[in-house]
């Protein structure tokens, strides 16, 4: 015996502890503590300008914070652990004039994986996916959507532990999109860890097991998806046959009417004693629908409806575009 022991395995992929960073007066980042469990599909969730794109960077230290500490893989100078990391900015760039395939390679050998495995690699994932007809494509053949997949591809190519996607849905269609989910997810399950930004909610909510809610520099929630939606209280929908009656004074006090049916938080004491009243009164009830609420509810409650509003701008401005 050599007398070596395995090092424990990482809890934490990516942490930062304190992270400033500034540009001129403006902070970018402002207070932030992040920790990203190893293994996990984790988001940064929030608008264009937040604060996301800085964070990313400051964690994968490719810029350095005026204050705090980070660690990448369990290094706490980043930069050693770069073959290990497939980043994919939220700047695109490919050469065009190279071929598909040869551009997955190239971005592969930038991470220290030779060359010619990276081609075998890169025609592989291409005909593995459907994508065989644009091996010997040049980029400026491709379409936005898969010029964007072979980037993804060149990220991935050399099986990084970690892979940090900065808005990778940004200006992909909706089959597209979907094409990227279930990829990210197929990493997941090889064990890789996941991180990426988004400022769309949907995907954050569909694919993330932790997210971290950003607004103006700062981490305004931060837990799993579920932890979120239960800053609100499940929403109660009531229809009865009867517009009034003794039963009337058992519903909350929050109690709106919409389309004919009654709207209100779920009572701290849940729906049986409610039911009681109505059966007894004899409301007559039609239908009851509990729902509890969803991301989108849970980040207007976070972050606030202006924050809200701007990213739901600037995903209509996407899909217009």
């Amino acid at each position: 015996m050599n007398g070596d022991t395995p090092a424990p395995p990482l809890r934490y992929a990516l942490e930062g502890h304190g992270l400033v960073k500034t540009f001129g007066s403006f902070r970018a980042v402002d207070g932030v503590d992040i920790a990203v469990p190893a293994g996990a599909i984790y988001g940064v969730l929030g608008p264009n300008g937040a604060g996301k794109t800085t964070l990313l960077r400051t964690l994968l230290g490719i810029i350095d914070p005026d204050e705090g500490t980070r660690s990448l893989l369990g290094d706490a100078a980043p930069l050693r652990m770069a073959r290990q990391v497939g980043y994919l900015p939220e700047e695109r760039g490919l050469y065009p004039s190279m071929k598909a395939f040869e551009a997955i390679a190239f971005m592969g050998a930038l991470r220290g994986l030779p060359l010619k495995q990276g081609r075998e690699r890169a025609r592989a994932m291409l005909e593995g996916h459907g994508m065989g007809g644009a091996i010997d494509k040049p980029i400026r053949q491709l379409s936005k959507g898969m010029a964007q997949t072979v980037q993804l591809f060149g990220t991935i190519i050399h099986e990084p532990r970690l892979i940090v996607l900065d808005e990778p849905f940004s200006g992909l269609d909706a089959i597209n999109q979907e094409k990227l989910e279930a990829l990210i997810r197929e990493q997941a399950r090889r064990g890789v860890t996941i991180l990426f930004s988004t400022h769309v909610i949907a995907h954050a909510e569909r694919l993330c097991e932790r997210i971290a809610i950003v607004a103006g520099g700062r981490i305004r929630f931060e837990g799993t998806v579920a932890d979120a939606r239960d800053q609100l209280r499940p929403q109660v929908r009531l229809r009865t046959r009867a517009s009034d009656g003794a039963w009337r004074r058992a519903l909350p006090g929050d109690t709106v009417v919409e389309d004919g049916a009654w709207h209100f938080a779920l009572p701290d004491d849940g729906i049986e004693p409610l039911l009681r009243a109505l059966l007894d009164g004899h409301a007559g009830i039609e239908s009851l629908s509990i729902e509890r609420p969803g991301l989108h509810d849970a980040f207007v409650a976070i972050a606030g409806e202006a924050t809200a509003r701007q990213m739901d701008d600037a995903q209509a401005r996407e899909q217009e575009a």
